[in-house]
């Protein structure tokens, strides 16, 4: 077992990490929620058939009792009619402030669930059970819960930190390759941004097999990267806007495929690429750095560029929360493993882009 804390003052949680921990469930929730005697869990309709039946006799076993929504799988349930929709189930089961919301599922379940309990009754406790590599590696950690609107992506959402994050490398086995995939290009991300030494460790091991015999130290390290911005930034002003690299582009991805035809793991992918490629044009990249992240993306199924036109990315860039007015701070490399913000005008980025 791996365990580390995220130490934020009056908010500390632990993230345990460990093959077979779903049978620990049960026992590990009562250790961290000793008073709640409800479990309100959340999960789709992929992750549902395969892990209800295997988690739910462990909660019950520890004495809570329990009730399951399940949410259509897909983007598409990061809505506000499935929010209100888990409101009222809540309300059903007769949920209380001394009750806990649990996601089983991916990041899709953990935004969705996380955002339901920071808002029921004015906010219950939360504990994520992530599923995907993806959730794993970034959006299980951090406290960051939000909804899609038509806009874009995660604009509706709070800050909520979890009692407890219990992470099972087991459930990465009955990913689709594209899925773990997916969560790869969170794991690059993290060696891109702060540590050169993680990225060529990475490198060395290009392919899902290779990773997965050393998934516990990817994830711990992940998760510890995290760990560490979060505690400087919870709030995204600072230093954890770093974790967005390649996100901005990214973004502009997602919304140009009308969050249908490119992931959230392609996305980011060739939004790391095109933003070595512009850090290069400005100056603060160095040259080849873009090409030595491309190298490490392709064999993992990855893309390393997207088609996007001029006004999807301004529509992108300009609902960017890293913009304030007329700018927008881009995450660029100085080096692989040391990320910077770069304040530049919003147009000035388009001009480069397009």
């Amino acid at each position: 077992m791996k365990t580390l804390t995220v130490a934020l003052p009056g908010r500390e949680y632990d993230i345990v990490i460990e093959r077979g921990l779903l049978d620990r469930a049960g026992e590990l929730c009562r250790k961290t929620l000793p008073g709640a005697p409800r479990l309100f869990v959340v999960t789709d309709s992929t992750v549902g058939p395969l892990y209800l039946k295997r988690i739910i006799p462990p909660l019950e076993a520890a004495g809570f009792e329990t009730a399951v929504c399940e949410i259509p799988a897909g983007e598409a349930s990061k809505c506000a009619g499935e929010l209100a929709r888990l409101w009222e189930c809540m309300m059903d089961f007769g949920l209380t402030r001394t009750d806990a919301v649990v996601a089983l599922g991916g990041g899709v379940v953990g935004d969705l669930a996380g955002f339901a309990a920071a808002t029921i009754l004015r906010g219950v406790a939360f504990v994520q059970i992530p599923t995907t590599l993806l959730a794993q590696v970034d959006s299980s950690v951090g406290g960051k819960v939000a909804i899609d609107l038509d806009h874009g992506k995660n604009l509706a959402g709070a800050f909520w930190q979890p009692k407890l994050v219990l992470m099972d490398p087991d459930t990465l086995d009955t990913l689709p390759d594209a899925t773990f995939a997916d969560g790869m290009a969170e794991v690059v991300k993290y060696g891109c941004i702060l540590d050169g030494a993680f990225f060529s460790f990475l490198a060395q091991r290009p392919s899902r097999a290779a990773i997965m015999v050393e998934i516990e130290h990817v994830l711990y390290t992940c998760c510890n990267l995290k760990r560490m911005v979060v505690e400087k930034d919870e709030r995204d002003t600072g230093k954890r806007m770093l974790l967005n690299f390649g996100h901005t582009l990214g973004h502009a991805y997602e919304k140009a495929g009308h969050y249908e035809t490119w992931t959230h793991g392609q996305a980011v992918a060739a939004g790391m690429v095109q933003a070595a490629r512009l850090g290069t044009r400005l100056g603060v990249t160095p040259a080849g750095t873009a090409e030595e992240i491309a190298a490490l993306l392709t064999p993992l199924g990855l893309p390393t560029s997207i088609p996007c036109t001029g006004e999807e990315y301004a529509a992108a860039i300009g609902l960017d929360k890293k913009g304030a007015g007329a700018e927008i701070s881009v995450i660029l490399l100085e080096a692989l493993g040391k990320a910077v913000p770069h304040k530049m005008p919003k147009a000035a980025l388009l001009e480069e882009l397009t």
